[in-house]
C-alpha cells in the first residue's frame, strides 16, 4: 500500500508510534523514526521485534520544541513523500484534576505539545515548498478535540481526563486546518485521525464503564489506529485534505 514511500514518525518511542513504524514496513515504506529518546526508541522497537539493522529505518533523535533542531533535521532529509506526529510532550505536573492545574503548569503543557505540533507542521510545509514533491501530513487528535469529555467514566479511579488534553486536541483539528488553507495545494494535504481510547492497561471500572459508552469494542487496540493513517498516507486520499476521521466504536455518539 506504501511502496516507494518515506515517511517521517514522529514519538515513534510511544506506544502508537512504535507500532506504526511497524505496520508502515510491512506496507512497503521506508521510515525516519524520530523520538526524544534513542534509548526507549531501541527498547520499543525490540519488544515490538523491529529489527535495529532494518535498512529502510533510520533512527532520528529530536526534541520537537527546539526550534534549530528541527529545521535541521528537516534539512537533512530527503525523499519524504509524509509524515505522522505521534508524540505528545508533556511536563512533569500534566494531567492533574482541573482545581489543581496551575496556569503556569497549563500554559507550559500547551507550549510545549500545540507548539511543538505547529513547529512540526510549519516545517513539513516548508518542506513541501523547497520540494515540490506531493507531501501528506497526518496528526493524531483525540475524540476529546471533537467533544466534551465524560467525566462520569473516571468515577471510582483516580484518573480524569486533563483540560490541557482537551484544549490541545482542539486546537489540533483547527490548526491542521489553517495549515492547509495557508498552503492551498492539493499536492500538501494535512489531516487527522482521532481515537477512541487506546487500552494500555487503565483501570477495570474504567475499562467497564468506557465500554458501555461504545457500540460494544470498548477501549481500541492500538492497531485499531492504524488502517485510517495509512489510508490518508497512501494514495488512496490523495485529494482528502483538511479532514478529521474519528475512529471510537460510536464514543462520540
Amino acid at each position: 500500500m506504501l511502496k516507494d514511500k518515506k515517511i517521517l514518525v514522529a514519538g515513534a518511542a510511544g506506544l502508537l508510534g512504535a507500532t506504526l513504524v511497524k505496520e508502515l514496513l510491512a506496507q512497503g515504506a521506508a521510515v525516519v523514526a524520530a523520538d526524544i529518546s534513542l534509548e526507549r526508541l531501541n527498547s520499543r522497537f525490540a519488544a515490538l521485534d523491529i529489527s535495529a539493522n532494518n535498512s529502510d529505518i533510520i533512527c532520528q533523535q529530536i526534541d520537537l520544541a527546539d526550534k534549530v533542531a528541527v529545521a535541521a533535521m528537516f534539512d537533512q532529509l530527503d525523499g519524504l513523500t509524509g509524515a505522522v506526529n505521534c508524540s505528545y510532550p508533556r511536563n512533569k505536573n500534566y494531567g492533574k484534576h482541573f482545581f489543581d492545574v496551575t496556569p503556569e503548569d497549563f500554559n507550559e503543557n500547551i507550549s510545549l505539545n500545540l507548539g511543538s505540533s505547529f513547529l512540526f507542521m510549519q516545517q513539513c510545509a516548508a518542506y513541501f515548498r523547497r520540494t515540490k514533491t506531493p507531501f501528506s501530513l497526518v496528526n493524531i487528535s483525540s475524540v476529546y478535540g471533537v467533544v466534551p469529555p465524560k467525566f462520569e467514566i473516571y468515577n471510582n479511579t483516580p484518573m480524569t481526563m486533563p483540560v490541557e488534553y482537551a484544549a490541545i486536541k482542539a486546537g489540533l483539528i483547527h490548526l491542521s486546518k489553517y495549515v492547509t488553507k495557508y498552503v492551498s495545494d492539493s499536492r500538501f494535504r494535512v489531516n487527522l485521525v482521532s481515537p477512541g481510547g487506546i487500552f494500555d492497561h487503565q483501570p477495570g471500572d474504567f475499562l467497564d464503564a468506557y465500554k458501555k459508552e461504545t457500540f460494544g469494542k470498548g477501549m481500541l487496540d492500538v492497531n485499531d489506529v492504524l488502517g485510517s493513517v495509512l489510508y490518508l498516507l497512501s494514495e488512496h486520499a490523495l485529494y482528502v485534505n483538511g479532514q478529521n476521521i474519528i475512529v471510537d466504536d460510536g464514543f462520540t455518539l
